[in-house]
């Protein structure tokens, strides 16, 4: 999960000609492409993200414009990155050497509670939704539910909330429950035909904030083949400012042994965060973590599929 659009948004209004915009020379982020190159990147889900605040004003817009500038930088930049929207789509790219290209479209209120406009943003290359930001939709609660920050509306899902999960079953799109309740977790885990991910959330036994993933939750990523993805964010990590490379591996080290080898993944969150851990500040850093898991004793089948093989495996599932 990689929020660079959203600072190509507020720092150039989406302007890549703007010479300060070059993705080879972009200063100021945690993403650009020698860094994608140096980390060896393989693959991103771009966030196609626009705030809360837009719910039931532009949202579709914003969102439509998000999707827009991940085409465009395609588009600008064709021997660094391949839009794909397919499993076979993103082999396709690591054979190539290009960095897979897809699009996840980050709170549910940006589908503005039309099925319509689901199957729309489908055809418009999104391959997942996380239901919902840090903002209930009218159907489907958020994680500050369960802080007590939020009131729960829906319960978890809605009616409506369950219509949109077997929707986009029926296409095709993976479920996404970074950002959402536990009852909405819960919910979302025992009616999805198709294993979910968590795209960017860590483990809530190591760090006991709201956003990260209960061992409940992870017995139930188990049982259902889906995929807990480890946010970088130090409040996420360690629930302080600060954070280690260690701390992460300390994650990943935890989702393995309740929700099991094949249930971890990489989150990152790189751009959309404001504080990273020592050692892993920008997308160059992969090969540390690598590292880190492999003087743990983790296997390289193991970590092939922490870095890709896990996901591929859920977006065939959810291609089937």
């Amino acid at each position: 999960h990689n929020d660079l659009p959203w600072q190509l948004l507020t720092m150039f209004n989406n302007r890549l000609q703007d010479e300060r915009a070059n993705l080879s020379t972009l200063a100021d982020t945690h993403t650009n492409i020698p860094k994608l190159k140096a980390g060896f990147v393989g693959g991103q889900f771009w966030s196609a993200y626009t705030p809360c605040d837009t719910q039931n004003k532009d949202a579709v817009r914003r969102t439509l414009e998000q999707i827009d500038v991940i085409h465009r930088m395609c588009q600008m930049y064709p021997e660094t990155f391949l839009c794909v929207t397919t499993s076979t789509g993103i082999r396709q790219a690591f054979q190539e050497g290009k960095v897979a290209s897809l699009i996840g479209v980050e709170g549910g209120h940006s589908i503005d509670s039309s099925l319509g406009v689901l199957r729309a943003l489908y055809h418009l290359g999104m391959r997942y939704l996380t239901l919902t930001h840090n903002c209930n939709t009218p159907w489907a609660d958020n994680w500050l539910v369960d802080r007590g920050s939020d009131k729960a509306q829906s319960q978890g899902l809605s009616l409506f909330g369950q219509s949109v999960v077997r929707e986009m079953n029926r296409l095709g799109v993976i479920i996404d429950l970074a950002h959402v309740s536990v009852a909405t977790m819960k919910a979302t885990l025992q009616l999805s035909k198709a294993p979910v991910i968590f795209s960017h959330s860590s483990a809530y036994s190591l760090c006991g904030n709201r956003r990260n993933v209960p061992d409940d939750v992870l017995q139930l990523v188990n049982e259902t083949g889906s995929l807990v993805m480890v946010n970088f964010y130090n409040d996420y990590v360690s629930c302080t400012k600060e954070a280690s490379l260690s701390q992460v591996a300390d994650h990943l080290d935890h989702i393995r042994k309740v929700a099991g080898a094949r249930a971890v993944g990489f989150g990152g969150d790189f751009d959309g965060v404001s504080r990273l851990p020592e050692g892993l500040e920008d997308v160059s850093k992969y090969p540390d973590l690598i590292a880190e898991l492999l003087r743990r004793n983790w296997t390289e089948a193991e970590i092939r599929g922490a870095l890709a093989d896990n996901l591929l495996r859920v977006f065939e599932a959810v291609e089937q």
